[in-house]
């Protein structure tokens, strides 16, 4: 090809490479040298392309990787802040091991939201605490997510903690007041005093229906810490603990409290010394009892009048075994706030229990140790958490028939063949996690699964945790292993649990899940159909009032808005459920 040739500008770098002749190249050589440069050039940008590509690719696979990869171990756990949205917001990473095989390593990079969207505060020493910001790895993310509201209003009832938490000026001022029986014309600080009472579910629920009512009051909730709470939960609150001190006044009257107690309000108010709002603010302290036995002056706690007479009272004292939260939404002065704080009333106690229930470390050590032995590697799993109420020795072939039903019924479990193995093995895995005082419904499971082949091959593997054989409520281990089992209930992706119990309701609102609920069986005999879906993940209130405050008579609290309904398995209790035309 002939090639075209221009006259050189000298003045032109591109054509004079040496304008001002200290150089020794040839124009040959230029030309020679501009060629090479130019097929090198041309090499780098088509590495470069390459490169890109491939990060591309690479960050497109591990967007949103599995749980699976994440372990107990904070060894190769760091904490980032990044900047999205001009909002700070706390993610963690978890890094690939490099260097010596490592058996807590993670294979791949995770990266979460630690915080869950603003919903927990920054700043805790992790270390006292590991599950708050690592329970994150073991879990999908949430479908429901704190309202902006929400967030404000935890943040600013952590101020208030830490203002009027226990010794601090606030709280030594009103309760040298209590100690002297004199009543505080004003305080700075109100507080709300939870006693530790019945099992660990029901103290679970009825502790997070006690900070609601606090949060909805301005009040400090201090808890009693009883034989096992500091033991079983960390600290939800910075810098100030939520523990009530062990030198309070009234701490050794709490196993005494009870309806004939003189300051308990129903008996108060039966004896017309509270019956005006007036008269309220004289009392220093009023006890509330709101056990299932509670009487119909007691209920009157769920009336907008009373909420008033209890306004000024510095300190109330309550014990429950009811999650009464739902009676609260039907009180018209909460109204409003509650509909701010939880535009999704599903999501009350997941939202409220991801907030202050964290296991401590020797807790944690238990739930992640046995997720990562026997759960981590399934591609599925499976919860079925069993309470029987029948007396007598199980296990009870009618409840394990009831459990078999509802799981081939509802395709949450493959049937078995009893004629022929199965040549084609599936390669998926299921890991089926059984909660039960009994072991036998587990062995009974865990033989006919792998005495037969399923019929699609799929693998089923089934696990036990403990089986205690009964309710040892007074005994700090049995409660350190009900509450790991309540929370590794709460990673799995399916969940079966039992009508009427609160271990089941614990772990399906922390979980974010809504179970199959094995209906409760009559005269030994399973029930047809076996087990239903849920309206709602929310708990049963199992002993709500049945009262109009204002027409003074008895009414169907289950009608009188639509997100508080009956439960499936108490047809008198209530829960919340969503009301989709609120939405």
């Amino acid at each position: 090809m002939k090639r075209l040739r221009r006259n050189p500008d000298e003045s032109d770098p591109e054509t004079n490479p040496d304008p001002d002749g200290e150089g020794s190249f040839s124009k040959d050589q230029h030309e020679r040298k501009c060629g090479l440069s130019s097929m090198k050039m041309m090499g780098f940008f088509v590495v470069a392309l390459m490169v890109v590509s491939v990060v591309f690719s690479i960050s497109i696979v591990l967007q949103d990787p599995p749980s699976d990869g994440v372990l107990e171990s904070g060894k190769n756990v760091r904490f980032l802040d990044v900047m999205e949205s001009s909002k700070e917001e706390q993610v963690l990473e978890v890094q690939p091991q490099k260097g010596p095989v490592d058996d807590d390593a993670p294979s791949i990079e995770v990266r979460k939201d630690k915080l869950l969207g603003g919903l927990l505060a920054a700043g805790f020493d992790e270390a006292s605490c590991v599950s708050r910001y690592q329970s994150v790895l073991y879990r999908k993310e949430s479908q429901h997510k704190p309202s902006p509201y929400l967030i404000l209003r935890l943040r600013s009832y952590e101020a208030l903690h830490k203002r009027c938490g226990p010794y601090t000026e606030s709280y030594n001022k009103t309760l040298e007041k209590l100690k002297t029986g004199h009543h505080l014309e004003s305080t700075d600080c109100n507080y709300l005093v939870w006693i530790s009472f019945s099992g660990l579910g029901n103290r679970i629920l009825t502790l997070a229906s006690a900070f609601l009512y606090a949060l909805l009051t301005n009040r400090v909730l201090l808890v009693d810490p009883g034989t096992d709470m500091v033991d079983l939960f960390c600290e939800p609150f910075p810098e100030v603990s939520w523990f009530l001190p062990l030198d309070f006044p009234l701490k050794n009257q709490f196993g005494s409290f009870d309806q004939k107690s003189p300051h308990c309000y129903g008996r108060m108010l039966k004896n017309s010394s509270f019956a005006n709002s007036s008269k309220s603010i004289l009392a220093p302290f009023v006890y509330l009892h709101l056990v299932h036995d509670y009487d119909d002056q007691d209920k009157l706690f769920f009336c907008d009048e009373d909420q008033t007479s209890l306004r000024e009272v510095p300190w109330l004292i309550m014990k429950t075994d009811n999650y009464f939260v739902p009676s609260l939404f039907l009180i018209p002065t909460f109204e409003q706030e509650l509909s701010n704080l939880f535009p999704r009333k599903e999501a009350v106690l997941h939202l409220l229990g991801r907030y202050i229930f964290h296991p401590t470390n020797p807790v944690w050590g238990l739930i992640t140790r046995y997720y990562q032995a026997y759960l981590a590697k399934a591609d599925e799993r499976i919860g079925i958490q069993i309470r029987v109420f029948d007396t007598g020795t199980g296990p009870f072939q009618h409840v394990l028939d009831q459990i078999i039903a509802c799981t081939l019924k509802e395709n949450l479990l493959p049937d078995i063949s009893m004629e022929k193995p199965i040549i084609n093995q599936s390669q998926k895995s299921k890991a089926v996690l059984v909660t039960s005082l009994s072991g036998g419904y587990f062995e009974r499971l865990r033989d006919m699964y792998w005495e037969h082949p399923t019929v699609t091959g799929e693998v089923i593997g089934f696990y036990q945790p403990s089986h205690e054989e009964y309710q040892q409520t007074e005994k700090q281990f049995h409660n350190r292993k009900a509450w790991a089992e309540m929370y590794l209930l709460s990673l799995t992706d399916v969940l079966i649990t039992s009508s009427w119990s609160t271990f089941g309701y614990v772990a399906q609102s922390l979980g974010g899940l809504k179970p199959w609920i094995l209906y409760k069986p009559e005269n030994r005999t399973a029930p047809d159909p076996p087990c239903g879906r849920v309206m709602s993940m929310e708990p049963c209130f199992h002993a709500p009032p049945f009262y109009d405050c204002k027409a003074k008579r008895g009414i169907d609290t289950g009608a009188v808005v639509p997100h508080v309904r009956h439960c499936e398995d108490m047809s008198w209790g209530l829960k919340l459920v969503d009301n989709e035309s609120e939405l």
